[in-house]
């Protein structure tokens, strides 16, 4: 998938260019000043007979980034680029004013080693978050884990004080698992997707999690706590219960409160949160575990109707995740 801001598969497409013999360099923004066309992060792969995918400009350096990127598979050396896009330029893709940015050539096999690379897709198969860390000046690289939280909390890619070390971000996408598939589910999944959420939906109710009412989303009809074991929940997951019903919210969320899940919020009055407390507590979990649960759900913007509902828990799933709110 391909966004507006970054190429989300650069490093697949990089690893798969270079063991086809065609020969691969990924190209990553690394700092900007000013209005810049990209996000630090953002990246382009060239392959060795000039083809491309994804962007560093918007258009505005491409060609003389692909340019640079042939000549660096050709002497296996990074190259750290300096751009400055003008007004004109910058108008043409949207932007009211120009800037500056740095772009990082790596040749895929050479300067980036194809074990690393290699390692670095795999953690992204396997929803582990990474750290891919590059000294600019010298070129050692490595793949760090659990390091940067600030960075990978706020998916920030970006370069350290010390002005010389890029640290690339590598979250696995977000992942919003609905329980029950309600009117506000229907709003809320559209909504999330736009966020940049992948949303999975879980009612065992054919009535509810119908493909109509849901077109195109991915809907799990096994019982809650079955559906998110086959999911697995991590760091990058947030769940929401949404059913009003005890039978299906609770075994979900007695999964997510022994998993590390970034957010849970569950739908209901502070009577129903407050027996759904006593039920948690009845269950043995602690008093720091059942405190993460957002109930009522969502921030209190005096949403009404199901449309405000979701944007009010999308608010907090968004604050939760950034650190803004505990």
């Amino acid at each position: 998938m391909q966004t507006a801001t970054q190429f989300e598969n650069a490093p697949e497409t990089a690893l798969e260019w270079h063991q086809s013999g065609t020969g691969a360099a990924l190209a990553t923004v690394v700092q900007t000043w000013g209005s810049a066309p990209r996000r630090t992060g953002s990246q382009l792969v060239v392959s060795g007979d000039g083809q491309i995918e994804g962007s560093v400009s918007g258009g505005c350096v491409e060609g003389a980034v692909v340019m640079e990127a042939l000549e660096a598979l050709e002497d296996g050396k990074h190259r750290l680029l300096e751009f400055g896009v003008s007004d004109e330029d910058a108008f043409a893709v949207g932007l009211a004013c120009g800037g500056t940015i740095k772009v990082l050539v790596e040749p895929v096999g050479s300067a980036l080693p194809e074990a690393l690379l290699q390692e670095l897709v795999q953690a992204r198969a396997n929803r582990a978050p990474v750290a891919y860390e590059v000294n600019l000046a010298t070129g050692t690289r490595r793949l760090v884990r659990g390091a940067y939280p600030d960075r990978m909390r706020m998916d920030r890619s970006g370069v350290e004080d010390d002005g010389e070390t890029f640290v690339a971000v590598h979250n696995p996408p977000l992942r919003l698992v609905c329980v029950g598939a309600v009117h506000i589910t229907q709003a809320l999944v559209p909504m999330a997707r736009i966020a940049g959420y992948d949303p999975v939906i879980i009612d065992p109710r054919a009535a509810f999690a119908a493909p109509e009412r849901f077109p195109g989303e991915i809907l799990m009809d096994d019982w809650p706590d079955e559906a998110v074991e086959k999911l697995g929940l991590d760091t990058r997951t947030a769940l929401v219960l949404l059913t009003h019903d005890p039978k299906l919210d609770d075994p979900a969320l007695q999964a997510a409160l022994a998993a590390d899940v970034f957010y849970i919020g569950a739908l209901g009055s502070k009577k129903t949160h407050a027996a759904r407390v006593s039920r948690m507590q009845e269950a043995g979990f602690t008093e720091e575990q059942i405190n993460r649960i957002h109930g009522p759900i969502g921030l209190d913007i005096g949403a009404a109707g199901p449309a405000e509902i979701a944007v009010s828990i999308l608010s907090e799933m968004t604050a939760v995740l950034r650190g803004k709110q505990p």
